[in-house]
C-alpha cells in the first residue's frame, strides 16, 4: 500500500471497508445513505463532521485515520504507540491487581501532586508525559487503596478515579475507544464508592463525550442529561462544585444535541449551561474539569458551527476574549471551530492562519484531531499550495 497520507479520503474509506464489506453494508452500519458512501469513495462532495464520525465508527477506526492524519494502527508513530501501551498496561494492571512492584511507596500527598502534573500534561496535549504520570498514580495508588481504611481510602479512591478519567480521555483522543471505556469503568466504580456526587457526575460527562466521539450522539445526550438531573442545583443556594458539574453536563448535552442537528434542544441545554456559568461568575476547575463563563461562551461557538450557523459562530467569536488561564487544549479546540466557521464564510486566509496557530501551539494534540483535515480539504479547493505549506509548518498531512 502507498503512503497512507497520499491516498485520497475516498481511497482510505474504500481501503478500510475492504472486500468483506459492501458499500451498502457500510451505509447500513454507519446509518447513512448508500449515495453518501458512493460519493465519499469517489471523492465527490464534502463529508460533514457528523458523517465522518459515523463512517469512522462503522469502520472501527478514528476520523483522523480516514482523513490521513493518522495511519492505521501499525502506521502509528512510535511515541504514540509507546504512550498507549503504557496507558493500557497501567489501566489493566491496576484494575486487575496484577502489579507488585511497590518498594518505596509514595505518600497520598505525593501521589496527589503527581495527579496534578498529569492534569497539566493532559491539558497541554503531552501524551508521553501523561502516560508516565498516570501509570505512577494508578499502579502505586491501587496497591495502597487495597490496604487503606477510613479517610485515606476515600482520598485514594477519589485520586484514582480522577486519574482513570484522564487515562480514558487520552485514550479516546488517540482513537482507542475500548481502552477509554475500560478506564472509565474503573473511574465510575471508584467515584461511586467515594460518595462524591460531583466526581460521579464529571465521570458521566466523560462517558457522554466518549459516546459523542463514537458517533452515538443520542446516547451522549441521554447520559449527560440523566447525570445533570441527579445533581440539578438550586441556583440560589447550590455549592459551587455542584454548579460546575451541572454546567459541564449541560454543555455536553448541548454539544451532543447540536451534532444531532437538534437546534432547539441544543439551545435549551446551552441556556442552562450559561445560567450555571453566570452563577459561578468566574472560570473554575475541579477534578481536572474546567467550566465557567469562558467555557460556556466558547462551546456556544462550536455548537453554532455544528448547527451550520457560521455567521452566529463568527459573531460570538468576535466578542470572545480568551483568558490566559484557559487550558491549551480547550483554547485550540475552540480555535478549530472558529477556523471551520471562517472556511464556511469564505475567510480562507484567516482560516489558514488560525489552523497554523493551533498546529504550532499544540503539535502533539493536533495530530489526533479530525477538524484540521476537514479544514485542510476545504482550503485546498481554494489553494492546494497554501494547504501544503500549512501541512509542512504544523507537521500534519492535510491533503493527499
Amino acid at each position: 500500500m502507498s503512503n497512507w497520507a497520499e491516498l485520497t479520503t475516498g481511497g482510505r474509506i474504500k481501503h478500510l471497508r475492504g472486500s468483506d464489506l459492501t458499500q451498502q453494508g457500510l451505509a447500513d452500519a454507519a446509518g447513512v445513505s448508500l449515495a453518501l458512501v458512493q460519493k465519499a469513495e469517489q471523492g465527490r462532495g464534502e463529508l460533514s463532521v457528523g458523517s465522518l464520525l459515523r463512517l469512522a465508527h462503522a469502520l472501527r477506526t478514528d476520523v483522523a485515520v480516514i482523513l490521513g492524519q493518522q495511519a492505521p494502527r501499525r502506521g502509528m508513530r512510535q511515541d504514540t504507540r509507546t504512550a498507549l501501551r503504557r496507558l493500557a498496561d497501567a489501566v489493566h494492571d491496576s484494575a486487575l491487581g496484577d502489579w507488585d512492584g511497590l518498594d518505596d511507596p509514595s505518600t497520598i500527598a505525593e501521589l496527589s501532586a503527581v495527579h496534578g502534573r498529569a492534569c497539566s500534561a493532559y491539558w497541554r496535549g503531552e501524551y508521553g508525559a501523561l502516560s508516565e504520570l498516570v501509570a505512577k498514580v494508578l499502579l502505586e495508588g491501587s496497591v495502597q487503596y487495597g490496604q487503606a481504611t477510613g479517610r485515606d481510602r476515600e482520598q485514594l479512591g477519589s485520586l484514582l478515579a480522577g486519574t482513570y478519567q484522564f487515562a480514558s480521555s487520552a485514550a479516546i483522543l488517540l482513537g482507542q475507544r475500548d481502552l477509554a471505556l475500560s478506564a472509565l469503568t474503573s473511574a465510575r466504580r471508584l467515584a461511586t464508592t467515594s460518595g462524591d456526587e460531583v466526581l460521579v457526575a464529571l465521570v458521566e460527562s466523560t462517558l457522554s463525550w466518549i459516546h459523542l466521539r463514537s458517533a452515538k450522539a443520542a446516547r451522549a445526550v441521554t447520559v449527560a442529561e440523566r447525570a445533570a438531573l441527579r445533581i440539578e442545583p438550586s441556583f440560589s443556594s447550590s455549592p459551587r462544585p455542584q454548579l460546575l458539574a451541572f454546567g459541564r453536563l449541560m454543555t455536553s448535552a448541548a454539544v451532543a444535541a447540536s451534532r444531532k442537528g437538534d437546534a432547539t434542544a441544543a439551545n435549551d441545554y446551552l441556556s442552562q449551561a450559561h445560567a450555571a456559568a453566570a452563577r459561578l461568575g468566574r472560570d473554575e476547575s475541579l477534578h481536572g474539569t474546567h467550566f465557567g463563563p469562558t467555557a460556556a461562551t466558547t462551546e456556544a461557538v462550536g455548537i453554532a458551527v455544528a448547527l451550520g450557523d457560521h455567521g452566529r459562530a463568527l459573531r460570538l467569536a468576535s466578542r470572545t476574549e480568551l483568558p490566559g488561564s484557559m487550558p491549551k487544549l480547550a483554547r485550540n479546540r475552540y480555535k478549530l471551530d472558529v477556523a471551520l466557521a471562517q472556511c464556511a464564510a469564505g475567510l480562507h486566509d484567516q482560516a489558514g492562519d488560525t489552523l497554523i496557530e493551533v498546529g504550532l501551539d499544540a503539535p502533539e494534540w493536533v495530530r489526533h484531531q479530525a477538524l484540521p483535515g476537514v479544514i485542510g480539504q476545504r482550503l485546498a479547493k481554494v489553494s492546494t499550495a497554501r494547504v501544503r505549506t500549512i501541512s509542512e509548518l504544523i507537521g500534519v498531512p492535510l491533503i493527499a
